[in-house]
């Protein structure tokens, strides 16, 4: 331990945590007592305000996505450092802090996480936004500025409209000066991507299409797919000469094999298939990206939409609605 204060005494004795014991529905999740996290060296120990559900989570719950039972599910969250680990630098005791990228289940009274891991939250930005950003905003970030760096006036296609990501998308890129083609399955949710700024809202079933009339035949620069197996064709045929295709997320499946030689023949696209953690590389990378996305907050560029809020012993009833689609937004898990 170094000579800091990194363990103050009036910690709590233990933490809450919502685990899957087994895989299975969302019944398996039950709420228990564990001994409190104890940070390691360049760790810190978060208490947990809000916490971000995921629609990963539900897979590994399930078993779809294989983990060790019992699981405590969760890498985003924010809260207040309360403890530090040896030798740590960076968030200090009694800061907040937000994460996508949690050493331990955020589905918790408490968390662990490293601290070059954790970004400090300004006075200016609530706790529910400091919990709703990070994942899908971190996401939107990398794309529109990393992956393809959108310009001024650019015509962009994005699905699934209505989504975490997609309110991001749409808000970040019309504050960049681009137009906005993005695509929903119901009416309820084209008004939730209208009122997010697109400029036009499709259907599923003939985007593609859609998408030759709006521009005049030329295609777009860009595709932000994170639908994957339905939607991929189309976004091929979504794009224009050298455009490119962004697969980021595969909602609706896999997509299946490809022949390169389709990419020449639609015009010499480019597809890339990235993640986040290949655009989290650094704590200098992690610091802008955060930066300008807490400024777009404070700015009014960028508004967050909460689909709601559930107990921690109610992360049972937060993935069934997830699973049914029954909200729209982010939705946030508290102590």
């Amino acid at each position: 331990m170094n000579e800091k204060n990194v363990f103050p005494e009036d910690l709590p004795g233990a933490a809450r945590v919502t685990r899957a014991d087994q895989a299975g529905g969302p019944e398996v999740f039950t709420t228990v007592e564990t001994p409190l996290p104890e940070p390691g060296p360049g760790q810190v120990l978060v208490e947990t305000l809000a916490a971000g559900v995921n629609f990963i989570e539900t897979y590994q719950r399930s078993g779809v996505y294989p983990v060790e039972y019992p699981f405590v599910p969760g890498t985003e969250g924010a809260g207040t450092v309360i403890a530090q680990g040896d030798g740590t630098e960076g968030p200090q005791i009694g800061q907040r802090v937000t994460t996508t990228e949690a050493a331990t289940g955020t589905y918790a009274s408490h968390f662990l996480v490293d601290a070059a891991k954790a970004v400090t939250v300004p006075d200016d930005v609530s706790d529910d936004q400091a919990a709703a950003l990070p994942l899908q905003g971190a996401t939107a970030h990398y794309l529109i500025n990393s992956t393809y760096r959108v310009a001024p006036g650019e015509t962009v296609l994005t699905h699934a409209g209505a989504g975490g990501v997609g309110q991001i998308l749409t808000q970040l890129l019309k504050a960049k000066g681009a137009r906005v083609i993005t695509t929903t399955s119901t009416p309820e949710k084209a008004e939730i991507a209208q009122a997010a700024g697109a400029d036009y809202v499709l259907t599923y079933d003939t985007f593609a299409d859609q998408v030759r009339e709006i521009t005049k035949g030329e295609g777009v620069s860009v595709v932000y797919d994170g639908v994957g197996k339905d939607t991929f064709t189309g976004s091929l045929e979504s794009l224009g000469v050298r455009g490119t295709l962004v697969l980021f997320g595969g909602a609706s499946g896999q997509v299946p094999p490809l022949d390169l030689q389709e990419l020449n023949r639609r015009g010499g696209l480019f597809v890339t298939r990235p993640a986040l953690h290949w655009y989290l590389r650094n704590a200098e990378e992690r610091a802008w990206r955060f930066s300008e996305l807490f400024k777009s907050l404070t700015d009014g560029d960028l508004t967050l939409s909460i689909g709601g809020a559930y107990s921690l012993s109610e992360a049972g009833r937060a993935h069934d609605d997830l699973e049914a689609r029954r909200t729209t937004g982010k939705l946030l898990l508290t102590p």
